[in-house]
């Protein structure tokens, strides 16, 4: 068994010591990621009938007897837009399952997908519970990608547009998203 002297431990330590420092950054030498907090108010487009962009994929058994559709699950890819009925700028790519036996509640996973303007490569992914009933509603902001890398926020959802013979919505999508410019 070989024996390691106090003096080879220390040169060791010293050693590690100057490798760790020389793998960390300096400030001067870091990339300069400002934090910044960005506003985006879109407006999402929920086709049910005619070209739908939401599809039901599985339901219940009991779903079709239940008054909030309790255990339907929907695969959405909704046009995003700017303003309400204008050019689609990015679509609304996810999930949503309606998860209240109560209330119209549906806990919704997407990412916001932008596909043109300043955002155009970029995402943004939200995820959490949308009362529909309530006026205005919140969800959190969990990531993002190219200008959103590491993006955290709300955003607050108002109907806009609604037709109840048909399912067919308008949402206003306000996000209010930190993340890194770099």
């Amino acid at each position: 068994m070989a024996v390691i002297s106090t003096s080879s431990s220390f040169v060791f330590c010293l050693l590690a010591a100057a490798v760790l420092l020389a793998a960390t950054p300096s400030p001067a030498t870091a990339a300069p990621w400002d934090e910044k907090e960005t506003h985006i108010r879109v407006y999402w487009h929920d086709q049910v009938t005619g070209n739908a962009t939401v599809v039901t994929v599985a339901e219940a058994a009991t779903t079709n007897t239940s008054s909030t559709r309790f255990g339907a699950v929907q695969v959405i890819d909704d046009a995003l837009t700017l303003e309400p009925n204008k050019t689609v700028i990015g679509r609304a790519e996810g999930i949503y399952v309606s998860s209240n036996k109560e209330t119209t509640s549906v806990t919704m996973a997407m990412n916001f997908v932008f596909m043109d303007g300043p955002f155009n490569g970029s995402s943004i992914a939200i995820f959490g519970q949308n009362r529909i009933e309530l006026k205005v509603r919140e969800m959190s902001v969990i990531g993002g990608s190219g200008v959103f890398r590491l993006a955290r926020g709300y955003v607050q959802l108002r109907s806009y547009w609604l037709s109840p013979s048909t399912g067919d919505a308008i949402i206003q999508y306000d996000i209010f998203v930190r993340h890194y410019d770099h």
